[in-house]
């Protein structure tokens, strides 16, 4: 049986998951005030945790590895959705002009919030409950593997 990682120990580790929902907050606040940034800042918080505290705690470099681990997997599934979003809306641009229906014109640019904001809010509101629990297992001292999580570093 393992024992209880130390209270200091799971607090830190805790953050190392919780820091990540701080650099989508940033980044979303920085896009609002009309800063356009296009930098991946959820991965910001947790690497700089996990870089200075990782040497000094086992637990620490477990939490941070899975933390960066799921916010790199993440935000290529956030840019795929919006590869994937730009090219159905660049496709039915195409159509609209290669018809000669250039008053349709803002329908392509509509299906481009319809198609592409619902996936991207799916996957933040998918991120903020994951990353919740896991930072809840971290502060019990539980070891948690994020689901669908494509494991860059080991």
């Amino acid at each position: 049986m393992r024992e209880k990682p130390k209270q200091q120990m799971r607090i830190w580790g805790m953050l190392c998951h919780f820091s990540a929902l701080l650099g989508w907050i940033l980044l979303f606040f920085l896009v609002f005030i009309g800063i356009p940034l296009y930098l991946p800042l959820n991965l910001l918080p947790p690497l700089v945790i996990w870089r200075f505290r990782k040497s000094q705690y086992s637990w620490i470099d477990f939490q941070g590895k899975e933390s960066l681990n799921f916010q790199i997997t993440w935000t290529l599934y956030t840019l795929l959705v919006m590869a994937i979003s730009l090219f159905v809306v660049a496709t039915n641009f195409i159509w609209v002009v290669a018809t000669n229906r250039s008053n349709q014109v803002q329908i392509t640019l509509d299906n481009l919030l319809i198609v592409f904001m619902p996936l991207i809010l799916l996957i933040l509101i998918g991120q903020l409950f994951v990353v919740t629990f896991a930072a809840i297992k971290a502060y019990q001292g539980q070891h948690y593997r994020y689901p669908l999580t494509i494991r860059v570093l080991r």
